[in-house]
């Protein structure tokens, strides 16, 4: 049976047309059947584009209403009941559908999940993780890429937990840290004592946690792979991610220049067009679909507003990943048993400090 999958149809900047695109290509390669969520006359006239879209395993999903890019994302959500956000995500929560996907407002998705889904228990607050090459030919991991701005120490603890889950879920077997990643906090310097309160307090927490935590790490480790898993708030992350991308366009642009500059570059180009081709493969974020929002009761996976087509079949193929592995319960096992030995902790730290101070 194939995994069906809920598509917000009007969630990219240039809505419907990636979306439909990149359905089609998601059920041509992958055994999934896809709802386009959305209104249905816009969603059909793009579809009637394609000839033989109705011999595939597609179908749309109405919904009359919205969330845009620059909405405030909680009233967005309260007012706007019939968004294609969530409709999508009660077909996940009603079983309708294993997964959803959306290019759309990052907040007002988180929002709507967590309020349609619910959070994991034990999560505090739920996470988008986002996969990035190394140079070594693995991938790394960064949580939190923008789902939170303000985060707490125990946040980060948490972030770390199911960023180790979704670590090993994803790269099973393939990576030779794939069954012990390691896991790193980002922050201004490898020192312990470096960072703000928030690294220096999340230090101690994930320190605490039954993991391979190679301690702090900085900025240029994101692409060196000395940690599969990245910790950070949503701010940092988000600032990441977006250099992250700005980095990507320029080093495209300046190499397809300076291949151009003169005939023997050219011809240096035509003798290596597999080399650079598969270079620009590696730095394509369209390549690596959509950052899971962990933490959450179902499976929901943001994509970027500005997606093309093969990022949105992606999306779909991280979705389709996602819904038939039991990463979910996984992550609520970890969360709730690092919650029961912390509890422990801090009581074995009280006592000893109530023993310590009758003695005095």
């Amino acid at each position: 049976m194939p995994t069906i999958i809920a598509l917000d149809a009007m969630g990219a900047d240039r809505a419907p047309k990636p979306e439909v695109e990149g359905a089609i290509l998601a059920t041509r390669h992958y055994d999934v059947e896809v709802v386009l969520v959305g209104k249905g006359d816009v969603i059909r006239a793009e579809l009637d584009l394609h000839r033989f879209w109705r011999k595939l395993p597609i179908h749309i999903a109405n919904a009359e209403e919205v969330i845009g890019m620059h909405e405030k994302a909680a009233q967005a959500v309260r007012t706007k009941r019939d968004s294609s956000m969530r409709v999508g995500l009660r077909m996940v929560r009603d079983g309708e559908a294993a997964g959803f996907v959306t290019a759309g407002n990052t907040g007002a998705a988180m929002a709507t999940a967590k309020m349609v889904l619910g959070a994991i228990p034990g999560v505090d607050r739920p996470a988008l993780a986002a996969v990035f090459p190394t140079a070594q030919g693995t991938a790394t991991i960064l949580i939190d890429v923008g789902a939170n701005v303000d985060s707490k120490p125990q946040n980060l603890q948490q972030f770390a937990i199911m960023g180790d889950m979704y670590f090993r879920t994803i790269f099973a077997g393939r990576f030779p840290s794939s069954d012990n990643p390691r896991v790193g906090l980002l922050s201004i310097g490898e020192e312990e004592s470096k960072g703000n309160e928030l690294t220096r307090e999340a230090y101690k927490l994930i320190r605490e946690l039954p993991m391979n935590f190679v301690g702090n790490v900085e900025g240029r480790d994101l692409y060196n792979g000395k940690a599969d898993v990245l910790v950070c708030d949503g701010f940092v992350g988000n600032v990441a991610l977006k250099i992250s991308e700005g980095m990507v366009e320029t080093v495209r642009f300046l190499l397809k220049q300076s291949l151009q500059a003169t005939i023997s570059s050219q011809v240096g180009f035509l003798l290596s067009r597999k080399a650079f081709a598969d270079f620009k493969k590696r730095l394509d974020y369209s390549e690596y679909g959509g950052a899971p929002l962990l933490g959450i009761k179902g499976v929901c996976i943001v994509s970027h507003g500005s997606s093309n087509s093969n990022a949105i079949k992606n999306a779909i193929r991280v979705a389709n990943e996602f819904a038939n592995s039991k990463l979910n319960s996984t992550i609520q096992e970890r969360i709730q048993a690092a919650s029961k030995n912390l509890s422990s902790h801090s009581v074995e730290t009280a006592e000893a400090g109530s023993v310590g101070s009758g003695m005095v």
